[in-house]
């Protein structure tokens, strides 16, 4: 595989790297298309196949898993698998693209390990663990026992903030999406706004 850069934003859920990563894909001189990820998690409420996700059963995820189809993957929880296929980002890096994932950050410190000349890796961190909770609840996506391993799981998503390149605080939105979009442009090698050449 070869190609573009790979961008990767991790962080625990609900620190803001979707709305980071939707706010960059709408900057057009960073050139960044989306990986779409594979999960065998249900539908929620309105997504499409193959823009949101690519939806697979159990069987068919670990049938991928066998015949070493992804570039990573991971059981997030039980039989909840959630992966990258490499034909996904080379289908981008075919259209001239650097690819950006909003991705759990096991599969994002997988992808750098890969990759660690074409990655940057970034990690979003929220004001606190509080702040996550609160965020998760005002979604009112999931139930109160999801977001209790959620947030279990953020506690440990925080410890591998420094095997990241950078880290952003997601503490005023605003000031993360400047500083994000002024990290990729940095990495791909793009001016943004007026700063000087």
């Amino acid at each position: 595989m070869e190609g573009g850069k790979l961008i990767i934003f991790s962080a625990p859920s609900g620190s803001g790297k979707t709305t980071i990563v939707r706010y960059l894909l709408n900057q057009p001189e960073l050139n960044l298309a989306f990986s779409v990820s594979a999960t065998s998690r249900p539908r929620r409420g309105k997504e499409v196949n193959g823009e949101h996700y690519y939806f697979m059963t159990v069987s068919e995820f670990k049938k991928h898993i066998k015949n070493e189809d992804f570039l990573e993957w991971e059981e997030v929880y039980r039989d909840n698998f959630y992966g990258t296929l490499k034909t996904e980002v080379e289908r981008l890096w075919a259209q001239g693209k650097n690819v950006i994932f909003d991705i759990d950050v096991v599969g994002g410190l997988r992808i750098k390990n890969k990759y660690p000349e074409e990655t940057l890796a970034v990690f979003v961190k929220p004001p606190s663990v509080d702040e996550l909770k609160i965020r998760l609840k005002k979604r009112s996506t999931e139930s109160d026992n999801k977001i209790n391993m959620r947030i279990a799981k953020a506690s440990v998503e925080l410890a591998t903030a420094p095997q990241f390149d950078k880290i952003i605080k997601n503490y005023d939105l605003d000031t993360a999406l400047k500083e994000a979009h002024q990290l990729v442009a940095d990495f791909v090698g793009v001016s943004v706004g007026s700063k000087e050449d």
